[in-house]
Order: C-alpha cells, then sequence, then structure tokens
C-alpha cells in the first residue's frame, strides 16, 4: 500500500548555479578512469593490467571478499596506467578510449521472464552488481544477502542536484526494465518514491511492479536512508537494497540491448559555472571536458557530487563511479574581515540556518557560497542544531558521540544500522563545533561492519 510521508525537519539550501534543463555538448573524454576508492569497504584486487586492451563491460577488478563483484570498464580501449598510493593502493585506473566504443557481448534478456538467480548470475557477469548498495553500511551489495525490500528514489533534494524527472524523460523503457530485474532479487516490495510537489515525469508515474511512496519536504527528503525510515525501520540483522534511479535505467539498457552503456547526463552548476547545464558524458571522463572554458575565477573546488557529500577533486581529475553532478563553487581559503564578511557584519550575503543574519528576511534570496567553514573547530558541544535539521527518530548528537568512543553497543541502540554519512550532511552543514560528522559517521560504521557485519 502507498505511503504519503510528509518530512517536516530539514533544510534547503538555496545555492546559485543550478543547471538550466538544457542539454549542452562536452568533448569526448580522451582517457576514462575508474577509481576502486569509490566503493567503501571494498577491497580491490586487479583483473588487467597496464597495456591490456579492454571492452566496455569487461571487468576491471573484483572485491577481494566477494570475488563474484566486478566492476567494469565504462569504454573499451588500452590501459595506460594503474596508479596506487601508499602500501600499493589501487587509486585508479586509467584506459585511453577507442574513437568508438567495443561493447562485452551479452544476449539481450527479459528480466521479468527470469528467476533471481539467472538476474543474479547477469547482474555480476555484467559488471552490474556494482550499482547496487545496502542498507545498513551503505556499501556495495553482497550477492549472498537476500533484501526485505528494495528502494528507489526518484528524486534529489540535496542543493544543486540534478533533476531525475529531467534525466529519464523517455527512458521508460529502460526504467522499467531495470525495475523488473530488481524485483527479482527480493520476495518483498520494490519501493519507488517519488516527491509529493514535483511534476513528477511518466517514467517514474508509469512504473509497474513497484511500490509508489509520496514524499514531501526539505532535504534530506530526497535521501533513501531518510525514506527506509519512515517506511521500514532497518534492525539489526536486516537488509535492504537501494539503487540510484539513473541507475536502475543503466541495468535495464543493459538487459534489453546487451550491451554496457556507462553513458550518463551530468548536472554541472555551481555559482562559478558561467553557463550551467546538462552535458551527456560516459562514467569516469575528464572533468576538463566539462569545465574548461565554463568557469569564472581562478580560486574554485570542482566537486564530483553534490556540494553537501561530493568529492573535491582537480581540474584534471575524473568524475566519480557514482557521481550524477559536478558543481564548481568558489574556494574559501581566505580570511574574513570582521565587519564586512565576517562574524560581526550584517551578513546579507550569508546563508545562515539559525536567523543569526538578516538574511533570513530574504528567503528567497539564493546564495553564492564559498567553502569557508567561517572558523576553526571547536569543543563538540549540545547545542539542539543537529536534531532541528535531522528527519529521523533518531538522536543524532547522542549517535555521533557514541561513534567518538567506540562504544558499539551503545551504537547499535541509538540507531547505527538506519543511517549513512549523508545522512549527516545538513547537520555537518549547521554544525557549530564544525564537526566533520560525515567522517565521524563513516568511520563509525566502517568499525560496526568490521565488528558486527
Amino acid at each position: 500500500m502507498s505511503k504519503d510521508i510528509k518530512i517536516k525537519k530539514g533544510l534547503n539550501i538555496p545555492l546559485k548555479g543550478e543547471a538550466d534543463k538544457v542539454l549542452g555538448t562536452a568533448e569526448r573524454s580522451d582517457a576514462f578512469v575508474v577509481k576502486p576508492t569509490d566503493f567503501k569497504n571494498f577491497t580491490p584486487k586487479l583483473l588487467v593490467k597496464e597495456g591490456q586492451e579492454v571492452l566496455a563491460g569487461s571487468p576491471l577488478f573484483f572485491n577481494k571478499e566477494y570475488p563474484d563483484v566486478k566492476v567494469g570498464s565504462p569504454v573499451s580501449g588500452k590501459v595506460v596506467e594503474v596508479t596506487r598510493g601508499a602500501k600499493r593502493k589501487i587509486l585508479g585506473i586509467k584506459i585511453l578510449a577507442d574513437k568508438e566504443t567495443r561493447y562485452a557481448a551479452f544476449a539481450p534478456a527479459n528480466a521479468a521472464s527470469m528467476s533471481g538467480e539467472d538476474v543474479k548470475k547477469r547482474l555480476l557477469d555484467q559488471c552490474l552488481w556494482a550499482y547496487i548498495k545496502r542498507r545498513p553500511y551503505g556499501t556495495v551489495a553482497r550477492p549472498t544477502d537476500k533484501p526485505l525490500a528494495i528502494y528507489v528514489s526518484a528524486f534529489d533534494t540535496a542543493p544543486l542536484a540534478g533533476d531525475c524527472d529531467y534525466i529519464l524523460h523517455g527512458k521508460d523503457k529502460e526504467f522499467q526494465a531495470g525495475l523488473d530485474a530488481l524485483k527479482q532479487l527480493t520476495d518483498g516490495k520494490v519501493h519507488l518514491n517519488l516527491h509529493r510537489e514535483l511534476n513528477t515525469d511518466a517514467v517514474f508515474k508509469d512504473a509497474k511492479g513497484v511500490q509508489i511512496n509520496w514524499v514531501s519536504g526539505p532535504h534530506p527528503a530526497g535521501n533513501v536512508g531518510v525514506q527506509i525510515h519512515h517506511i521500514q525501520p532497518l534492525n539489526k540483522g536486516e537488509v535492504v537494497f537501494t539503487v540510484a534511479a539513473q541507475d536502475v535505467a543503466l541495468i535495464g539498457s543493459a538487459f534489453l540491448t546487451g550491451k554496457y552503456d556507462a553513458s550518463r547526463l551530468v548536472a554541472v552548476g555551481g555559482s562559478s559555472v558561467k553557463s550551467p547545464k546538462y552535458y551527456k558524458t560516459i562514467q569516469g571522463a575528464s572533468i576538463s571536458t566539462l569545465v574548461t572554458g565554463n568557469v569564472e575565477g581562478d580560486n574554485n573546488r570542482i566537486i564530483s557530487g553534490n556540494v553537501l557529500t561530493g568529492t573535491k577533486v582537480a581540474a584534471d581529475g575524473y568524475i566519480g563511479f557514482f557521481s550524477k553532478e559536478v558543481n564548481v563553487i568558489p574556494e574559501g581559503d581566505h580570511a574574513k574581515f570582521f565587519l564586512s564578511d565576517g562574524w560581526a557584519g550584517a551578513g546579507l550575503a550569508k546563508h545562515s540556518a539559525s536567523r543569526s543574519y538578516f538574511s533570513w528576511l530574504m528567503p528567497s534570496k539564493k546564495y553564492d557560497l564559498d567553502t569557508n567553514t567561517n572558523g576553526e573547530k571547536r569543543a563538540l558541544v549540545v547545542t539542539g542544531e543537529y536534531e532541528s535539521v535531522f528527519p529521523m527518530d533518531i538522536y543524532p548528537q547522542h549517535l555521533v558521540k557514541a561513534i567518538m568512543i567506540g562504544d558499539i553497543e551503545l551504537m547499535e541502540n541509538l540507531g547505527i544500522y538506519e543511517v549513512d554519512e549523508e545522512d549527516f550532511a545538513l547537520c555537518e552543514y549547521v554544525c557549530t563545533s564544525k564537526t566533520s560528522v560525515q567522517q565521524v559517521v563513516k568511520e563509525g560504521l566502517a568499525l560496526i561492519e568490521k565488528e558486527c557485519g
């Protein structure tokens, strides 16, 4: 039965630079990089070496703990570099792409008529399993898991996030085929969560074989963890799967055509972007193909992903495996004057969640914010700020403290199994103590998975 969920706690951060619903033209990247570091708690083992030819969809590395879980190449070409870090940790696999993509050969398949085991085998063989994440922990799903349900969020409320309705418009067949594949992986329901206040595209409203739930409210209403909490909260020992909407269509396309097509629409935005719009590119493409000549100023931060949870990348870096946005905002590496733009000023150009500045009198204003934390790290004190933006029946500040002291039993009692670090992004944004809350939660989840997972 469909659920209607109203999120009251949260915060929409009105930033300048939202991508216009216009499709721009990006140059094809000469090289592509797949980074094992994009996969949380994933121990990669190489399947290729420098100089080896690969096809789009052929495996590059696998998970040491679950060898059937492989990550595929987004393009065909030659492996030209394997970058390693400390202790020979694999940081990236660089592929010099062919001018025309050649694909690993798979026959088209109708997932709706296949058994669950056959669908699982196909997902694993075609390097599609890596797109499926599990809760708890937010890691790549384990093939041995039997999920209670599968969740797909068809909207993103993060600042400057891409519009799923625009991105997947006209992809009805691919999206439905992806849902048909996911349905075979669980005896429970596939939950498709839509935003009540948006003009939802037919690709989502007409989806079949799923339970459609309607969600309304501010960010983080689009976070799948928040949706799970309000639909069917997780208990210890329970597992659910989550898949991003655009990745559902990718999976469906692979079943329909037999080809691993890693192309995607990426929203390029941020206040430093001259012409924010959408670009069709390929997973792992060079960031330079999207931002060169389209950025104002010399001192900017380029983010693969959204501005709250994304990863800082260099101008010559590459799009992350799961990233659906690239944002460019001013770097905040400068001191702020006491009166003009410091804490004692009127703050009309600053966004404040606590009405510390008079800017709260202009609710429709959009802001050109930089990455400055506006203060140094301080002692973690109880202020109630986290609770004001955290829409789960969990005590976020108490959970963060339990993680900091490594108390596993207390973490479990306070709901660690229900959260992922993205659910704490707003807590980090409003934190007076300037605590890296997302990193704390990430470390807590890693500890719990190691000890109890």
